[in-house]
């Protein structure tokens, strides 16, 4: 029970890496608070969840809107008397979310406007409203998920907002080192939450299972990485190694 006492906020929890980080968790002892703006989904992952004998509660949060983020924190602590872990989850391509193929040129700004808020705004909200907590306990881990295409440029605002998630994660590390609060950043290649993501080539000549990157983010949350903070950690199956130069022809 490698996180037993820990109380973990996981946004992005109804579904994917997010859902999967709780559900881990949950399994390794820590209390943990789902969050996520598909209220009647969240409900059910986090009675799954109890049912399986973990300990965990739901708060429908938006992540664009900080009065609901400051809300969600504020549950957390009320209900379980601390924050130890923030993984910071929420987020998609805006392209894929609003079934739109257009260009950049071409996307509605509405459009784009999401795709900026909720891959790079509210992660920043989200670590505004736990670190002043992790501060007064002397502790805690945040943990924001990039992608390679903060790392090689892709989509242009989702690009542009992973990238800045690395920023994000030194400045916090910086930050937070008087007061032992620790930030990290995960930046997945291609993983298999969705059948789409078996055709990005890399090196290794697969996408990643999502289990793979749930246990590097895991590790980077426990003791065991207590030294480690305002890194970005490429999992990523060498996909940054250097462009289509290494499709080797069959």
């Amino acid at each position: 029970m490698e996180f037993s006492g820990k109380v973990a906020i996981v946004t992005g929890a109804a579904s994917g890496m997010g859902l999967l980080c709780a559900q881990k968790l949950a399994e390794e002892g820590a209390k943990v608070v789902l969050c996520d703006v598909n209220a009647e989904r969240l409900a059910a992952c986090t009675a799954e969840i109890v049912k399986k004998g973990g300990e965990a509660s739901f708060a429908k949060t938006d992540v664009r809107v900080y009065a609901e983020v400051e809300a969600a924190a504020k549950f957390t602590v009320e209900k379980y008397g601390r924050i130890d872990i923030l993984i910071n989850c929420a987020g998609g391509y805006c392209g894929r979310i609003f079934n739109r193929s257009e260009s950049f040129k071409d996307l509605p700004v509405e459009v784009l406007d999401w795709g900026a808020e909720v891959n790079f705004k509210g992660p920043i909200w989200f670590c505004r409203a736990v670190i002043g907590t992790m501060i007064e306990q002397k502790g805690g881990v945040i943990i924001n998920l990039g992608s390679i295409d903060g790392v090689t440029g892709g989509a242009v605002v989702y690009g542009a907002a992973k990238a800045g998630m690395i920023g994000l994660t030194k400045s916090l590390a910086l930050y937070g080192a008087p007061y032992h609060v620790r930030a990290c950043c995960v930046s997945p290649g291609p993983v298999l939450t969705r059948p789409g993501m078996a055709n990005m080539a890399t090196p290794l000549k697969r996408a990643a299972e999502p289990i793979e990157v749930v246990n590097l983010i895991l590790y980077l949350c426990s003791d065991k990485a207590a030294f480690i903070t305002g890194s970005n950690y490429l999992i990523d199956g060498g996909r940054a190694c250097g462009g289509a130069v290494y499709i080797e022809k069959e």
